[in-house]
């Protein structure tokens, strides 16, 4: 059986008179993709992220630190951490918001999920946070 990981959030979108916009360079822009859907697929693990957050795209692009800055391990380390609490908060709709929360996450520890897979969550993971203001688990980078 094809073991698939969806992660599908999908969260609402800012009306722009809401929020204040920020400036953002051109050439930059131009970078990232116009969809801002994130999807890695890896068929010989058959596994698969998806990730469809208005802005990630970008702050993947421009924020998130470089690929194998950290260590495999590391990444496994802190994504445990944060999914664990993520589901927490799934399971708990009355106290955190299931607009933020709005579906479990499946990862699970003892599977090797490779490097990809491993940086894409914990990149999601930090943009959440920041994003929505939100503190899943111990120190969270502002980048």
């Amino acid at each position: 059986m094809k073991n698939i990981i969806y992660i599908l959030i999908v969260l609402f979108i800012i009306v722009a008179c809401s929020t204040s916009q920020k400036n953002v360079d051109t050439a930059a822009k131009q970078n990232v993709a116009l969809n801002d859907t994130v999807r890695i697929k890896n068929d010989s693990l058959e596994y698969e992220v998806i990730i469809i957050d208005n802005g990630f795209s970008y702050w993947l692009a421009s924020r998130a630190f470089p690929r194998n800055y950290h260590s495999l391990s590391f990444l496994e380390n802190k994504n445990y951490l944060y999914v664990t609490e993520w589901n927490n908060r799934v399971l708990q709709p009355q106290r955190f918001s299931p607009n933020l929360y709005e579906m479990r996450i499946d990862y699970q520890p003892n599977i090797h999920y490779g490097y990809e897979v491993n940086y894409l969550i914990y990149n999601y993971m930090i943009y959440f946070q920041n994003t929505y203001k939100q503190k899943l688990w111990g120190y969270v980078p502002s980048r």
